[in-house]
């Protein structure tokens, strides 16, 4: 018998920003305002109801209508909002340029790294700001993606058929514009494969409230490093993810299952003891 009951937050991204219109098969809905919480009030209504059987709460990142830039998100707020609604993982969608010709336009990825290029947000919640988190806390971030759930949204997209790929590093930057030639370039070299505006600070908030974080990435473009491809557009990012969606409500509907039929106790209690661990002030 599992001592923790799943529940998961999927936060929706580009071209998935509107939960009311997407995947649930009940719904209830919590204002906003009402999920306000001790980092202000999240990006969106929380969408409340059942996935494939499974409980689960919708957010838009960028709000419904994608009104917010990615540097505007209160990403904390958002993750808080989840944690208290009872989640314990959250699933992740995100637009994403190539930064390798190996990623093609539409292909699928499962990330497993990050490199934290933004500069202008919160990025923790041990700053004093809640009483909910008291003390300094070095979080480790390796792993910063949940290996166990990411697995499984890697598998469920293999047995759907889909290009797949399975790690790959997120380099985060600050947005909304786009990068230069020699900054793409650059991040070649680091090692990046994929480019977004929101990766970071996400998945490392969620680490520090102790939710089991993955994420489905799609590749849209090849931002700007190829002197012989057309420049990045946000008109033809918005229009790639929207012609391959489909793909990424397949693997979340039949991911939540799967997630929910497994005992995560282990998972959930090494991560609190990391955290429990990793607060030098306790």
């Amino acid at each position: 018998m599992s001592i923790y009951k799943v529940k998961i937050g999927i936060i929706g991204g580009s071209g998935l920003d509107d939960p009311e219109k997407q995947i649930l098969d009940s719904r209830s809905i919590t204002k906003k305002e009402d999920a306000k919480n001790d980092f202000g009030v999240p990006s969106s209504d929380l969408f409340n109801g059942t996935l494939n059987g499974v409980d689960v709460v919708l957010l838009s990142r960028h709000g419904q209508g994608h009104t917010i830039s990615p540097s505007n998100v209160n990403y904390r707020a958002n993750i808080e909002a989840l944690r208290l609604a009872g989640c314990t993982h959250i699933l992740a969608s995100t637009a994403c340029g190539s930064l390798v010709e190996s990623i093609t336009r539409g292909q699928l990825v499962i990330p497993d790294s990050f490199l934290d290029r933004t500069v202008k947000r919160n990025t923790t919640f041990y700053d004093g700001t809640s009483k909910k988190y008291p003390g300094v806390c070095h979080v480790p971030m390796e792993p910063c993606f949940d290996p166990t759930t990411s697995k499984i949204l890697y598998n469920v997209g293999q047995e759907l058929g889909y290009d797949i790929k399975k790690g790959g590093t997120v380099v985060s930057i600050e947005g909304p514009r786009f990068s230069s030639k020699a900054e793409s370039k650059a991040m070649r070299i680091w090692g990046g494969e994929l480019i977004n505006m929101t990766t970071c600070p996400e998945v490392y908030l969620a680490k520090e409230a102790g939710l089991l974080y993955a994420a489905v990435a799609m590749a849209t473009d090849y931002d700007c490093w190829r002197d012989s491809d057309d420049n990045v557009h946000a008109a033809d990012v918005i229009k790639v993810f929207k012609e391959n969606v489909i793909k990424i409500r397949e693997i979340l509907t039949k991911a939540v299952h799967i997630i929910n039929e497994k005992n995560w106790d282990k998972e959930i209690d090494a991560l609190k003891d990391l955290l429990r661990s990793s607060n030098i002030s306790s």
